[in-house]
């Protein structure tokens, strides 16, 4: 029964317009992730616990119905619970509201069944490293395996209308310019590919020329996000395309 599901929860914004691109949403985060990168900045919900009943975030979700369109589940890594947000999915889709996932794409099983459920509206995938590099830390176990199933499902399940929004996210900082030349190339033309700016104590961060810079190596549209200048479309330096670096 949906009373005996809990969820290891890390936290909920009942309002957000800077999550899912055009939307007011909800934020539920779930507790614990399996690739824990030093960069994230949900530090405090990568580990620990707090169990607490679903019906307590359906409730969350519910007081924030007015003011939103949408529910963004986050994390940590949100497919690590697949009984709570299945569960909380099919709430928010009974009271009306889209549905959106932050993934890193580890469980692609569970993204799977998202999608063949009709749970799921948008997704963004947040690829952290080149194929043979990505692995879950502690242990050390390889998962780009995984990742690449995922990215490889969503797009196709974006190209069937089965899953109606769908984007790959890749976190920069100074020196990481030739990963995503690799992952890029992995990304379908046509998949919103966001270069987004991180941001970590000690570490100047890329600004919006570098992460320019980096786009015009691509030869392809994409996003670009920072904290400064928000999200903008680039579509790259006429010289970039004219240098045949890319086709339009």
């Amino acid at each position: 029964m949906a009373e005996s599901i809990q969820i290891n929860f890390g936290g909920f914004v009942p309002l957000s317009t800077v999550d899912w691109r055009g939307k007011s949403v909800c934020v539920v985060f779930f507790r614990g992730c399996p690739v824990k990168c030093w960069y994230c900045h949900n530090q405090s919900i990568l580990t620990g616990e707090d169990r607490r009943p679903v019906e307590e975030v359906k409730e969350l979700i519910r007081s924030s119905a007015l003011l939103i369109s949408g529910v963004i589940f986050s994390g940590g890594e949100a497919t690590m619970q697949p009984p709570a947000l299945f569960a909380l999915a099919r709430y928010s889709r009974s009271i009306g509201l889209s549905t959106g996932l932050h993934t890193n794409g580890v469980y692609p099983d569970v993204i799977r069944k998202l999608i063949d459920e009709r749970l799921i509206d948008h997704i963004a995938l947040d690829i952290k490293a080149e194929w043979n590099l990505y692995t879950v830390r502690g242990k050390e176990r390889a998962v780009g395996k995984q990742v690449k199933e995922s990215l490889t499902l969503c797009t196709e399940s974006h190209h069937a209308g089965t899953l109606p929004g769908f984007e790959v996210v890749v976190t920069l900082f100074p020196g990481y310019g030739e990963e995503i030349m690799t992952i890029s190339r992995d990304v379908a033309p046509d998949i919103d590919l966001v270069l987004q700016q991180g941001v970590y104590m000690g570490i100047r961060p890329l600004d919006l020329n570098n992460l320019k810079g980096i786009a015009d190596r691509l030869g392809r549209p994409v996003r670009i996000r920072t904290r400064s200048d928000g999200e903008i479309f680039y579509e790259g330096t006429r010289s970039s395309w004219d240098a045949g670096i890319g086709e339009r």
